[in-house]
């Protein structure tokens, strides 16, 4: 049985309180729990609403105590929450009666007073108690909380954190959210004197199954499991020119940063969103410049204390593309025979075979729009902020052009596609004269089809196993990509492969 994990703190006012919901709203996610408990008048109600106001980013959101109507929902971007309130419920039978036995699955549950269906309550849950304090002021109040079952490790997680931000001079500091990616981590901006700077939550990534050669996934391709490779990419992409976050502040065995705030100026504009092609142009030039120097595979992260980039090496890109065959296929009810599977990772080991023998740079693996901000202060190739780079291993070249050009989240019209390959080619051999273009074309066709095939499964596996059917939405632009690659000559007996055994996607559905 865990361990209930607690610790206390005074409030000295409501916006104490607010910025306390602030934090544990970075480290909850559907299906959790959270009790507010104290008398009448200790802050319970003001605490949902900075929660709830908080996810939904909305400060003026309308957010009712709900002692009569006892529960409200609130559909938010992150998830859907409950706030319940069962000062009125004499029986925990009752919760039945309004929806909350059993509570609903994949939702956020907000409960005042607890007390009164103590016995209704999961074990696995965040208790957050509540009382005035009149010594320190008549607004000041004095929180408890506990997490019992799983939830221990997440009052842990939060107490470390208060305390980061705390010895980082930014606990009083104005926390707005930020909307969040694929993974695990979560971001917040911090207002203090007008500045804004950002607050990374990244916990240490959980391992799954050791089912590829005794890794997991994430250990099998080479995805960061902890905050410190973002650190060493971050300083060494610093130390050459180029435009990424610095770091303020850093706690590399909690997984939290506080980063410098590149701002909201994206590449992209228009509805729906297009290129903005002058953008990406220097995005290409930034790619070509730092292609064409040698970087070093160790990079410093602390006093006694390296980071070695991994290799991107033919056994990791074949397990990315079993995506296709453990999700995407199965999605499209398929279910190819062990012939068929053999000749798919046959054929996939000899063009890889072909990339691995190429000189290898740094590859971040995911240089696309969402993760690109452009600073139009800073000048040349440094306008590119670069914010996501902590998968970064040793690869192709071709692989971040491939990302830019082939945005699996946004249409990138193929003659724009053709006229920016064309700069990189160009920018590549004007300071290279060994630079081999047709080489180059190659490597991008095979690193465009291994990238697109393996985002079919991973969306595909989004929407099964982590109840994310929005990213479903790109899989026919992913396809359209897809088919550019195998049109090459050297993927020809591939392209063969997928006409016979891989349907296309479904059409995209309206977001």
């Amino acid at each position: 049985m865990t361990t209930p994990s607690t610790f206390s703190l005074a409030l000295a006012n409501e916006a104490a309180t607010a910025h306390l919901m602030a934090d544990l709203a970075l480290l909850i996610g559907a299906g959790d729990v959270i009790t507010l408990s104290g008398d009448l008048g200790a802050g319970k109600t003001a605490a949902a609403r900075a929660l709830i106001r908080y996810l939904a980013d909305d400060p003026e959101i309308e957010v009712p105590s709900p002692t009569f109507t006892l529960a409200q929902s609130y559909d938010l971007a992150t998830f859907p929450l409950i706030h319940a309130d069962l000062y009125r419920i004499n029986d925990a039978n009752e919760l039945e009666e309004i929806g909350l036995s059993p509570l609903p699955e994949g939702v956020v549950a907000l409960i005042e007073w607890p007390e009164r269906a103590s016995d209704a309550l999961p074990p696995d849950r965040i208790d957050i108690a509540f009382s005035h304090r009149p010594a320190l002021g008549s607004t000041a109040r004095a929180a408890e909380i506990t997490g019992h079952g799983k939830a221990a490790a997440q009052v842990a997680r939060l107490q470390t954190l208060r305390q980061f931000l705390d010895g980082a001079g930014f606990i009083d500091a104005k926390r707005q959210r930020m909307a969040g990616d694929a993974s695990t981590r979560s971001y917040a901006r911090l207002y203090r004197d007008q500045a804004a700077v950002i607050l990374m939550n990244s916990p240490r990534r959980p391992d799954g199954p050791a089912i590829y050669d005794g890794k997991s996934y994430s250990a099998a391709v080479h995805l960061a499991e902890d905050v410190k490779p973002f650190v060493a990419i971050a300083n060494g992409l610093r130390e050459r020119g180029l435009s990424a976050p610095a770091i303020h502040h850093a706690d590399l065995e909690g997984g939290f940063l506080i980063t410098e705030d590149f701002g909201r100026e994206g590449f992209v504009a228009g509805e729906p969103s297009q290129p903005i092609a002058e953008r990406y142009e220097i995005a290409v030039d930034m790619l070509a410049a730092m292609h064409w120097k040698k970087l070093p595979d160790v990079l410093p992260l602390a006093p006694q204390l390296n980071y070695a980039i991994p290799p991107f090496d033919i056994d990791a890109m074949l397990v990315e593309i079993g995506l296709m065959l453990e999700w995407y296929l199965p999605d499209r009810d398929t279910a190819p025979s062990s012939a068929v599977r053999d000749a798919f990772v046959t054929q996939w080991r000899d063009l890889l075979g072909k990339t691995s023998a190429l000189p290898k740079t740094w590859m971040l693996r995911d240089f696309h729009s969402p993760n690109l901000i452009w600073l139009d202060a800073r000048s040349g190739i440094s306008k590119v902020g670069v914010i996501d780079f902590q998968d970064a291993v040793l690869g192709p070249a071709a692989y971040d052009l491939v990302s830019l050009l082939q945005d699996a989240r946004i249409d990138v019209p193929e003659q724009l596609e053709l006229t920016l390959f064309t700069r990189y080619i160009k920018a590549r051999h004007a300071t290279d004269n060994a630079f081999d273009p047709a080489g180059f074309a190659e490597s991008y066709a095979i690193m465009s089809a291994q990238r697109n095939t393996r985002l079919l499964g991973t969306f595909a596996r989004l929407n099964r196993r982590d109840g994310k059917p929005q990213y479903l939405r790109h899989q026919p632009r992913i396809w359209t990509y897809l088919t550019r690659s195998l049109a090459h000559p050297a993927l020809a007996d591939l392209r063969g492969w997928y006409e016979a055994h891989v349907p296309p996607p479904q059409a995209a559905s309206a977001p």
